[in-house]
C-alpha cells in the first residue's frame, strides 16, 4: 500500500520525459528474468512521451538469448525489432517502439559504417558527422541510458549516446521494479541537459 502511494506520488510529479531510453543488459540479466522486458514495456506505455526503448543485451550467444525472448508476446504490446549479428526481424505495431539488440558492439557498428561509406566511393573530403550517422545500423538517439546491476557500460551506441544522460543503479535487473523505473525517470527530470555544451 505504501509503495503504491509512493509510486503514484513520483508518477504524478513527472513532467519531463526522455523520448528514447536504452537499457544496457547482460545475458546473465536476461537469463535471470527475461519477463522483465515485458514489464518495462508496460511501465513505459503509461507515459506517451516515451517513444522508443532500446534493450542492448551484451552476449556472445545471441542465438541462445534470442530463443529465451518471446517476441510474439512483446509484439502484442507494441512494435518490436530484434537485431542480432546475423539478422533483423520486426513484428507488431504501436509505441513505444522496442529495439532489442543482441551481441552488437558499437565499435563494429562504426567500422561497418566506414566500410559502407568507402564502398560507396564517397569523397573523404565531403564526409561529415551526418554522413557517418546515416550509415549507422541503428538510427536512434537515446536521451537516457540506464544500467542496472552497477557494472560498467558496454560500447553499444557509442556514437549515438555521446550526449545521453546516464543512470546507474546497484539494483540487479531481476529486482528492478516499477518504483525503480519511476525513480530513474525522476532523476532524468532533475537534470539540465547540455548536449556537450
Amino acid at each position: 500500500m505504501i509503495y503504491r502511494f509512493y509510486e503514484y506520488w513520483i508518477a504524478e510529479d513527472l513532467k519531463t520525459f526522455p523520448k528514447e531510453i536504452c537499457f544496457m543488459l547482460s545475458d546473465t540479466d536476461i537469463r535471470a528474468d527475461v519477463n522483465k522486458l515485458g514489464e518495462v514495456v508496460t511501465w513505459a506505455k503509461e507515459f506517451p512521451e516515451i517513444k522508443k526503448i532500446i534493450f542492448h543485451i551484451s552476449t556472445a550467444e545471441a542465438k541462445k538469448i534470442e530463443e529465451l525472448i518471446n517476441p510474439a508476446a512483446l509484439a502484442k504490446k507494441t512494435s518490436v525489432r530484434i537485431s542480432t549479428p546475423d539478422h533483423d526481424t520486426t513484428s507488431g505495431t504501436g509505441t513505444p517502439e522496442i529495439l532489442i539488440a543482441l551481441g552488437k558492439k558499437g565499435r563494429e557498428e562504426i567500422t561497418d559504417a566506414i566500410i559502407q561509406i568507402a564502398k560507396e566511393g564517397i569523397d573523404p573530403e565531403t564526409i561529415t558527422e551526418e554522413t557517418i550517422e546515416s550509415h549507422l545500423a541503428y538510427q536512434v538517439n537515446p536521451d537516457f541510458v540506464i544500467k542496472t546491476g552497477g557494472s560498467h557500460l558496454t560500447d553499444f551506441l557509442i556514437w549515438q549516446s555521446v550526449y545521453s544522460e546516464l543512470f546507474f543503479t546497484d539494483i540487479n535487473w531481476s529486482m528492478f521494479r516499477r518504483v525503480d523505473f519511476l525513480r530513474a525517470l525522476r532523476d532524468y527530470q532533475s537534470r539540465g541537459r547540455r548536449f556537450g555544451k
